[in-house]
């Protein structure tokens, strides 16, 4: 138990460092449009920052390279799901429509870390 909880705070200082000190502007503005350089380098920031902590967790190098390939998709594309459907939406931060989209983006980050801690203890 106790690891599994070490590996999901550890995925959580991933993410706030990934999203929040490494995310300027122009990161958070290129999630959008899919395929932008920048939306990428920012999906890419997580899935190194991932395999960075399965590799301090004693994970091997080809798991943790898949899992760390897999976390990378799926932000990517949960962030730009959230985007597009805030953009389409003309949601601001004024309404709380785009905090719910907010929300629900953070939800599937945290539900993707608890599927990684999931399946690594599965193994």
């Amino acid at each position: 138990m106790d690891s599994v909880l070490a590996l999901l705070l550890l995925l959580h200082v991933k993410h706030l460092i990934c999203d929040g000190f490494l995310q300027p502007k122009a990161m958070v503005e290129s999630k959008g449009p899919y395929g932008l350089r920048l939306g990428l380098l920012h999906a890419g920031l997580h899935g190194a920052g991932t395999f960075l902590v399965l590799m301090s967790v004693g994970v091997s190098l080809v798991q943790g390279a898949m899992v760390a390939l897999a976390d990378a998709v799926i932000h990517y594309h949960a962030d730009y799901a959230k985007e597009n459907i805030v953009r389409a939406a003309g949601w601001t931060t004024s309404d709380k429509q785009f905090w719910w989209a907010q929300m629900s983006d953070q939800f599937v980050h945290n539900a993707t870390y608890i599927a990684i801690a999931a399946y690594l203890m599965s193994r």
